[in-house]
């Protein structure tokens, strides 16, 4: 989907790419942030508390994108065992928060700040990536932070869901979930969308 922009429209391209760049790169950081901060030195070993995009971007994943519309970063390695359950809670949902934070601080600036269709189109585009990849990553399905949170919260069903992650075709049936429930996902997008624009008076 990016790829046909790059020849349609080349400055939304950038302007896309960029977001997501930027959206992907903050969201692995909130990981490795908070968990460093909660005393797992996991992430900091694996050189993951930064915000150089190169250190986050996966090249498969990132080809996804370009292709697909979709994609993912590299996940960033923590410890269980040195966050402990809530510890591995808050950084697990460390992710989502950020970009819902992003979101709402672009939805703050394209009301405050003086309007032009590029500044808006730009601000936009950053909140409608952000949104997407909050609501994405809470599903509680395996292989998103949604999943990790409810095992925090439910242990014997963390300890089912990470068996089934270890399994080789793990991948294949969540991305084919994904896409067989991307109508109600998407609705769920649009309304968090809605919500977040109504919150900051839009």
């Amino acid at each position: 989907m990016l790829l046909s922009l790059l020849s349609t429209s080349p400055l939304a391209f950038v302007v896309v790419a960029a977001a997501l760049v930027l959206s992907l790169t903050v969201h692995e950081f909130a990981h490795a942030w908070t968990a460093d901060r909660l005393g797992d030195p996991t992430p900091r070993r694996f050189g993951r508390v930064t915000l150089n995009p190169v250190r986050h971007l996966d090249p498969f994943g990132t080809l996804l994108l370009l292709i697909a519309g979709f994609g993912f970063a590299r996940p960033v390695p923590i410890n269980p065992n040195n966050l402990g359950r809530w510890g591995t809670l808050w950084v697990s949902a460390a992710g989502p928060i950020s970009n819902l934070l992003i979101a709402l601080l672009a939805g703050l600036l394209l009301r405050f700040l003086p309007y032009s269709d590029f500044t808006a189109a730009v601000l936009l585009t950053i909140l409608s990536v952000n949104i997407v990849l909050a609501v994405f990553n809470l599903i509680p399905i395996p292989l998103l932070d949604g999943s990790r949170i409810l095992g925090a919260l439910v242990p014997s069903l963390g300890r089912s869901l990470a068996q089934f992650e270890a399994q080789p075709f793990s991948f294949v049936i969540v991305m084919l979930f994904i896409f067989i429930a991307q109508r109600p996902i998407g609705n769920i997008i649009g309304s968090v969308q809605r919500w977040v624009l109504g919150v900051v008076g839009i």
